[in-house]
């Protein structure tokens, strides 16, 4: 088969190799879609992820398909059956999965390969985190569900309100599904964006109130003048900078929750006011990653189409420009999906 293969800083092949085999409890999919992620760019850049995938690897995790084959102790599908896949399965036995962080899991188990033609979903996955996509969701939007579970669970960790006022920094595709969700919940958006075509798009996401990011105490101002003079209740950092990180707990009200979603870069660091987070009681929280009960609920959320690939997709690609496209998206920071059809 063609696949996508990581050999390290910008380094990515696209050759053949052999057709992943499967083992009793594994299944074979056929890809029908592959989507980019901002993770993956980091990647492309950085040339590995710690905990996600060590070159030289198969490449991508965003992806939905057809099953073409399976060991024989598959249980609950079949084959041609259509299907989306997360790209990890926690034990469900360590100190973390027992407390409900599955996405902490001591031993979880990642899966790499989604820019291929195939890619072999491990048992563990098969069993605890790959579903069925219903008849009327496109394999596209089905491959939105894995980013869109990350932003559930980083929504549940603000434990967002019906008229709460949230402020969400940075509108690549991440931002957006966190302004669309928002919006479902019932709050308020602000939409902090760097540039126009980027509060275009948070509007049609249904954004309130649209502000171009400026110099910090201009942000904190603006936002404080839409909060009549409290500040939000929730802040998003979706950017991923130490910079937008300080700015976000600034944007806050008193006993407001700020969530640091953006992965900074290795060795970052951050300066808080003490007596900030003190006095006004702030709330700081993180996100890393999702849990199985989060890939349902974004399944839901796609299947009712309160998320569709039509609003973060804009380009659609063969598996041999993805090199190209990898590129592309590395100097455009916040740039759309594109969708990778092998």
């Amino acid at each position: 088969m063609i696949a996508a293969v990581l050999y390290g800083k910008e380094n990515l092949q696209i050759e053949e190799v052999s057709v992943p085999k499967i083992s009793n409890g594994d299944v074979l999919v056929r890809v029908q879609a592959a989507l980019t992620c901002g993770t993956d760019v980091k990647v492309f850049r950085r040339g590995y992820h710690a905990r996600m995938i060590v070159p030289p690897a198969l490449f991508g995790h965003e992806l939905a398909g057809d099953i073409v084959a399976m060991g024989p102790d598959v249980k609950g599908f079949r084959i041609g059956q259509r299907v989306v896949a997360a790209n990890s399965a926690p034990c469900l036995e360590c100190f973390y999965c027992k407390r409900g962080n599955e996405n902490l899991c001591d031993d979880l188990l990642f899966n790499n390969g989604a820019y291929a033609e195939y890619i072999r979903i491990p048992s563990r996955i098969v069993e605890r985190n790959m579903y069925e996509i219903p008849s009327h969701v496109s394999y596209q939007d089905a491959a939105l569900i894995e980013p869109l579970a990350c932003v559930l669970r980083g929504l549940d960790e603000t434990s967002i309100a019906k008229g709460d006022n949230v402020a969400v920094i940075g509108l690549g595709p991440i931002g957006l599904m966190f302004v669309r969700l928002a919006k479902a919940y019932g709050a308020r958006v602000i939409a902090i964006g760097r540039r126009k075509a980027q509060l275009t798009r948070a509007a049609h996401m249904g954004a309130d109130e649209l502000l171009i990011s400026g110099e910090t105490d201009d942000t904190v101002q603006q936002v404080r003048e839409l909060t009549a003079g409290r500040g939000a209740d929730i802040a998003i950092e979706a950017v991923g900078h130490p910079d937008a990180w300080q700015t976000a707990v600034r944007l806050l009200r008193r006993g407001g929750t700020v969530n640091f979603f953006g992965g900074c870069p290795n060795d970052s660091h951050i300066n808080m006011d003490t007596s900030l987070l003190h006095y006004s009681e702030i709330t700081c929280k993180a996100s890393f990653h999702h849990t199985p009960a989060h890939i349902r609920k974004a399944l839901e959320f796609v299947s009712r189409q309160v998320i569709t690939a039509r609003d973060f997709v804009n380009r659609v690609e063969p598996l041999t420009n993805l090199l190209e496209v990898m590129r592309h998206l590395m100097s455009h920071n916040g740039h759309m999906k594109t969708a990778i059809i092998p």
